[in-house]
């Protein structure tokens, strides 16, 4: 585990527990962070990363800062071991591009981390599309509301609500219809904190995206959700329609008189809606570290999801439709 912040010690702690997993190795660039993570669940502990990957691993997950996945993806390549990586890649295309470049015919299986592929819901509504159940599809609509914003220190490093916050509904957008996106539409406005635009980003955004057949999906994004976080997804079709997050837990009060769903209480944060999806995704990786299983989620499936955020950063700033051609670099 190189990383243990919140979501590395999360992960170290559920591959403990899987079967199959002999032991756990953690480093961050801060070593005494790594050592209380390593206390905290179990683990093992490595000075730094490079001892890390020195230790005779079967695989590594990286969770460290954005900046850092790169060099950790490539080193870990070079070194022979399976890489499962925490979106992105890398902050922007061309980083992007570069890790692609460096590792192309490496045999190194490379898995980046959609925790939504692996949720349930998801999977039940991409069988749902695939049996032609639904129909033709007409409307998608995905939505990620955060209960509240991220520390002021992170926002101008996230890389803007589209790269940090949307791109996990474009990417299940894409996995669950089965479609590419050809073209984007996308507003934001900023209401809450001001650090927010300062920083040149927005608290909450609404894109929508034409798919290649035609299909409408629009997604929502805000950092200022109190009631609860808020993840769904809905597919209307010809046919019928399903919906993905819509359970007793979902931060919505009804207005209509004598109602009285959901019962609550709200998922207080991303950990806690998907620890399971989280456990599958992870339990997929050992299988490809064993070589038992291709990559689920490769790194061109991330590059996609991150050119429609481009495409959505750079259509809120201009103020106008944005042709996913006109961000391909590729």
């Amino acid at each position: 585990m190189a990383g243990t912040g919140r979501i590395g010690t999360t992960h170290a702690e559920i591959l403990l527990r899987l079967d199959g997993v002999e032991s756990v190795v953690v480093a961050d660039a801060d070593a005494r962070r790594a050592e209380r993570a390593a206390a905290a669940v179990g683990a093992e502990f490595a000075a730094d990363v490079g001892t890390l990957l020195a230790s005779g691993l079967d695989g590594v997950v990286v969770a460290a800062a954005t900046d850092a996945h790169p060099e950790l993806i490539i080193k870990a390549v070079d070194a022979g071991i399976p890489v499962f990586c925490e979106k992105p890649v890398a902050a922007d295309i061309p980083g992007t591009l570069a890790v692609i470049d460096r590792i192309s015919g490496s045999g190194v299986p490379v898995q980046i981390g959609f925790q939504r592929r692996f949720d349930a819901g998801y999977l039940a509504a991409r069988a749902a599309v695939a049996s032609g159940g639904l129909g033709w599809v007409h409307t998608v609509r995905a939505t990620t509301l955060d209960p509240a914003p991220p520390p002021a220190e992170y926002v101008p490093r996230s890389g803007g609500i589209f790269r940090d916050c949307g791109v996990h509904d474009f990417d299940i957008i894409r996995w669950v219809t089965g479609r590419e996106v050809v073209e984007v539409y996308a507003r934001g406005a900023n209401r809450g904190a001001a650090f927010f635009a300062e920083a040149g980003d927005v608290d909450t955004a609404a894109a929508m995206l034409t798919l290649d057949d035609g299909t409408i999906a629009l997604v929502s994004a805000t950092r200022y959700n109190a009631a609860g976080y808020d993840v769904r997804l809905e597919v209307l079709g010809s046919a019928d329609g399903v919906v993905v997050g819509l359970d007793d837990r979902v931060p919505l009060t009804s207005a209509e008189p004598g109602v009285d769903w959901p019962a609550g209480p709200a998922y207080p944060g991303f950990l806690e809606r998907f620890r399971p999806a989280y456990e599958r995704e992870l339990a997929d990786f050992l299988r490809v570290a064993a070589g038992q299983a291709p990559s689920p989620c490769g790194v061109a499936d991330a590059l996609e999801a991150f050119y429609i955020a481009e495409a959505c950063e750079r259509s809120r700033r201009d103020h106008r439709p944005v042709p996913m051609e006109q961000v391909r670099q590729r």
